[in-house]
């Protein structure tokens, strides 16, 4: 017990250096503490559940920035409101549109809520999409809808609850065939984290670890049981202010509403490499189930969460050869969990990771990568870019709404 009481602080001063030579960054919201403020209490790390914030020298740090989601506990139970939560980091901006406290943009009536407004967690997604529905409930008017709600998501399910507790005249439209949002996307088994919610006409909703497929089963009989109505395979197109709101157009029409609150992914449109070949049906996007791949030789291009994962439930199918390659020398933005399985595979010759690589050529039966040695061609069946998305930035900038880059700001 004695050995452990020791080996603590040095563990915690470990993981704080790391931190600071820029092997972990992290990856959402996040705390940062004012020394000058902080008398180290302690109340933030006992908060926190993933154990990203500790004591060093007896003030309170980020020693372990890549298992940090952004929940926000840590600042909650500071009594001396010595941690605030920022966007992004010196090193790596992030793109925020601008909402206030309401989720109301600096277009009126416009609003945003979830992962597009930089807030990917479950619980806070839908704690967001509740309150814009708030907001949109106390300034009802005649005529047309009170609100069109675009995505079907955690913010929009929990959104489109909201509105039908208000009785207010709206439609959900999701461009997708099925509800999830962002979560309808993980991979197969992918593991959710995320924390007691509030769902209009549903009550609390107390979950921790969940798997995606049991977590879209559970929105599903949500969605039957109160008769909610998506509008699924629709997606929109523009949204043009009138004298009296909005005509917004989708794929499918057009709607007179008098707000519209957009509960969209950042996934936007992927990101793509822009090589030779990248036109191949072979080259996927994302990855939803890994057994499809079985017995094939795979590569997965990205060095975030995703792309980690994506590699590791690859790895777990049967005579699966999987290539990760990442143009940056570490994986400084994947939680630490992530961290620990990815180097467990590789460990285990499960897969190879190719670090400071990038794609030159696809090929039917092949890929060439660029590395420090030169060009390395490889056999493969499939290949899944998991680069992210652009952000719908030239969209938001056509409806007029704000967007500013932050780096390491509230």
């Amino acid at each position: 017990m004695m050995l452990a009481l020791l080996l603590y602080p040095l563990r915690k001063r470990l993981a704080f250096m790391q931190g600071r030579a820029g092997l972990t960054e992290p990856s959402s919201l996040h705390p940062v503490v004012d020394p000058n403020i902080c008398v180290g209490s302690g109340s933030c790390a006992r908060a926190c559940p993933e154990h990203a914030i500790g004591l060093i020298d007896g003030k309170a740090h980020l020693i372990a920035p890549a298992k940090c989601i952004g929940h926000g506990a840590c600042a909650a139970s500071c009594p001396l409101d010595a941690i605030k939560l920022v966007f992004g980091t010196e090193k790596r901006g992030v793109d925020i549109p601008q909402v206030s406290p309401e989720f109301e943009t600096n277009v009126p009536g416009i609003y945003i809520a979830g992962e597009l407004g930089g807030m990917g967690l479950v619980r806070k997604a839908a704690e967001q999409g509740r309150q814009a529905i708030e907001s949109i409930a106390r300034k009802r008017g005649d005529g047309g809808l009170d609100v069109v709600i675009v995505g079907a998501g955690p913010a929009g399910l929990s959104a489109t609850l909201n509105a039908m507790h208000h009785k207010l005249r709206s439609i959900t439209i999701e461009q997708e065939d099925d509800l999830g949002g962002t979560v309808y996307h993980y991979p197969r088994n992918k593991i959710v984290m995320t924390q007691p919610v509030q769902l209009a006409l549903v009550g609390t909703v107390k979950m921790t670890e969940v798997m995606k497929e049991a977590l879209l089963e559970f929105w599903h009989g949500i969605v039957t049981r109160h008769r909610v109505k998506i509008q699924f395979g629709e997606r929109l197109e523009k949204v043009q202010r009138t004298d009296d709101g909005f005509h917004v157009h989708t794929s499918r029409g057009e709607y007179r509403s008098r707000n519209v609150l957009l509960a969209i992914g950042r996934r936007g449109t992927p990101r793509k490499l822009g090589v030779p070949g990248e036109q191949l049906p072979k080259v996927v996007y994302r990855l939803i189930d890994p057994e499809q791949y079985r017995g094939r030789q795979v590569l997965v291009v990205g060095g975030g969460d995703s792309a980690i994962e994506a590699a590791i439930a690859l790895a777990g199918e049967p005579d699966t050869e999987v290539l990760l390659s990442y143009r940056g020398q570490a994986f400084g933005r994947i939680k630490e969990k992530n961290r620990e399985r990815l180097a467990q595979a590789e460990a285990g010759g499960r897969l190879k990771v190719i670090l400071k690589s990038t794609v030159e050529t696809i090929e039917p039966e092949a890929v060439v990568l660029r590395t420090e040695s030169g060009s390395e061609r490889h056999a493969n069946d499939a290949v899944i870019v998991s680069a992210g998305g652009v952000l719908p930035t030239p969209m938001l900038k056509e409806m007029g709404i704000q967007v500013e880059t932050r780096h390491g700001e509230a």
